[in-house]
């Protein structure tokens, strides 16, 4: 009886999808392409009979075969902007920058010279137009944006700390050039100088470039916009918005290519003094730049990549780096006071240490506990792997941990041409191609 039941319940149960199957479907369009279907339509609709006749014409305008190809591959590019980019997409391009970046870096110390000059310029060339734009808006005018400024005012610590952290970020390299003081001439006179007045400069320039902002958006429109100088651009620069985008890229590329500069000195700095893998203070023979430092560096900022989208990297990244910040500087005011007979060329009263360390505690604990979230604890993690390798492999160097770091260390000297930087001289005078006896 349970058989001949079940039995006859499938058999309703068939005549029921029967039924259904046959119900017309609705008067709409139905959602049948599928992924591969979808990419057969822009293959098939692209591939046409462009390619079998255009390579004539790109190629008479290019008039040579290596322009002709990055033509075509650049035209690729532009049809893909065409559409949002997914966001593994965006992190790829940001990887590829970061590679491209560690490479010039890593071949010549003149290239990434010459790199940041170019940027740099271009980065003062967007700056200046969009302060002077703004500046023409102001006296046609445009000041409703201003009234009332401080209406509807709520703060909170942890509010004000995340503002800060944003903002900060925008500063970041207030500090680089204490990596590089041993290529900086005369840095006992420079640095103070070069820090009093780049900082001022910067800070002037970004109240101004706000305050242009300002005069096309109200607060709701820049809360709103995805990139403010981008909406800039196309309200004021119209038809020649085009231009804020690119430089804005190039402004992008230059900061990247700075930081990697001056930080792949202190990765240096850190393996020559012991802190840090021997390796990483090895200088390219050919070269002579800390290619491993750097290469390391390089590939440290792609994985701050991973975490999510550009919020979320900057609490990672600024969380990260005022603590270690305040750290340095608290490690100052010890030493004002257990160190004071050492010579300080550049000395500064006490009480502005004391004011940034406290600052510093601040930002580090106030978004933690009034807007905890997981980039924070992601953030401890990424740090406390540090110390585990930090032990392993450089403070106790267990034997296991040599038999690992020893070889690893000969295969990279061999494969990057790399040697001790006190070697560096005597290995510059041997033939071209001779290298050093791997360590």
């Amino acid at each position: 009886m349970e058989e001949t039941s079940l039995r006859n319940r499938r058999e309703d149960e068939r005549s029921v999808q029967s039924i259904q199957s046959k119900e017309p479907k609705t008067t709409s369009l139905q959602k049948e392409v599928g992924l591969l279907s979808g990419i057969c339509i822009i293959v098939g609709t692209i591939i046409g009979s462009g390619i079998f006749i255009s390579p004539k014409s790109v190629l008479s305008n290019t008039e040579a075969v290596g322009p002709c190809l990055i033509i075509w591959a650049a035209c690729g590019v532009l049809a893909t902007l065409g559409c949002k980019p997914p966001p593994v997409v965006v992190k790829c391009l940001a990887a590829a920058a970061i590679l491209l970046i560690t490479t010039v870096n890593s071949l010549s110390v003149r290239l990434g010279s010459y790199v940041q000059n170019v940027f740099t310029a271009a980065k003062l060339v967007i700056v200046a137009i969009i302060i002077l734009s703004g500046l023409v808006l102001l006296a046609q005018g445009n000041t409703r944006n201003f009234e009332n400024s401080f209406e509807g005012t709520k703060l909170s610590v942890g509010a004000i700390s995340l503002a800060f952290y944003n903002g900060l970020w925008a500063y970041d390299g207030w500090n680089q050039l204490n990596y590089i003081t041993e290529e900086l001439r005369n840095p006992f006179r420079n640095l103070p100088l070069a820090i009093i007045i780049g900082i001022p400069l910067v800070t002037g320039c970004y109240i101004l470039m706000n305050v242009s902002y300002f005069t096309v958006m109200t607060p709701t429109e820049l809360l709103q916009s995805q990139a403010v100088a981008v909406t800039f651009g196309d309200r004021v620069l119209y038809p020649a918005s085009w231009v804020v985008p690119l430089f804005v890229a190039f402004s992008t590329i230059g900061a990247a290519n700075g930081t990697c500069f001056t930080a792949g000195r202190l990765v240096y700095v850190a393996g020559r003094e012991g802190h840090m893998l021997k390796v990483l203070s090895y200088i390219s023979v050919k070269r002579l730049t800390p290619a491993p430092a750097i290469i390391f560096y390089g590939i440290i900022a792609t994985i701050y990549i991973i975490p999510g989208d550009i919020n979320s990297l900057v609490n990672y990244f600024s969380f990260a780096a005022w603590l270690f910040y305040g750290l340095t500087i608290l490690g100052l005011v010890v030493m004002r006071f257990t160190k004071k007979d050492l010579e300080r060329p550049i000395k500064v009263p006490i009480f502005i240490p004391i004011m940034v360390t406290l600052i510093s505690v601040f930002l580090v604990v106030a978004p933690i506990i009034s807007e905890p979230a997981l980039e924070y604890l992601y953030c401890v993690l990424f740090m406390l792997s540090g110390l585990i390798f930090y032990f392993l492999f450089v403070h106790y160097k267990f034997g296991w941990a040599q038999k690992i770091s020893k070889p690893v260390t000969m295969y990279l000297q061999m494969l990057m041409e790399v040697v001790p930087p006190e070697e560096a001289p005597e290995e510059r005078a041997q033939p071209l191609g001779a290298t050093s006896k791997p360590r």
